[in-house]
């Protein structure tokens, strides 16, 4: 079973803060509802882990995480993901391209393509749902992406307009540390349900 969404999210952050982010794999990942990097095992590939839940089912995947291209002229990074449920009835992939587009000086959009393949248990539960289900997390995905630029942008605005006053730039830092971390957590466990599904 395969599912493709196209989709794009408007960004309250310059293109070159949003691009920052989407080259940090380990970030990104975060942003995904459910996705966790459990190791780095070089600076193109990693493993995971993800929980989703497909209605009443719980699934939790094992997997990992290829960088297939950085393309820093276009902004573009792409990324294929796979893995298996811990029982081993089901399975998932999915092929990810995520683009950065200027808009201006404040704001940006991100663009991502994906194809997510099921197979097993998780095809079965998903099926009638994983259109739904993939769209949900995406937008989950993309909420916490905005939530981590914004972060990014703010600490940079204050940087770069008041050094001298440093504590507000650290409790942002450290709001917006905690912010991105849930939400790669999120991430990742949505993308690897969705491959392994």
């Amino acid at each position: 079973m395969k599912v493709k969404l196209e989709k794009t999210f408007a960004m309250p952050a310059s293109a070159e803060t949003a691009w920052g982010l989407l080259q940090d794999i380990e970030s990104v990942a975060a942003c995904m509802p459910g996705a966790k990097i459990t190791e780095r095992i070089d600076d193109a590939h990693f493993k995971g882990t993800v929980s989703v839940k497909f209605g009443p089912a719980s699934m939790s995947f094992r997997g990992e995480v290829e960088v297939r291209g950085i393309d820093q002229a276009t902004r573009t990074l792409h990324l294929f993901g796979k893995g298996t449920d811990t029982t081993g009835s089901s399975g998932a992939s999915m092929d990810l391209t995520a683009r950065v587009e200027a808009l201006d000086t404040a704001a940006c959009n991100l663009v991502g393509a994906s194809e997510v393949s099921m197979s097993g248990k998780a095809a079965t539960f998903g099926g009638r749902m994983a259109g739904s289900v993939a769209d949900q997390m995406l937008k989950q995905f993309a909420d916490n992406f905005s939530t981590q630029v914004q972060a990014r942008q703010a600490q940079q605005s204050t940087a770069t307009a008041q050094p001298e006053l440093p504590p507000p730039a650290t409790a942002t830092e450290l709001n917006g540390l905690a912010l991105v971390w849930a939400i790669i957590k999120d991430w990742l466990r949505s993308l690897f349900a969705a491959k392994k599904a």
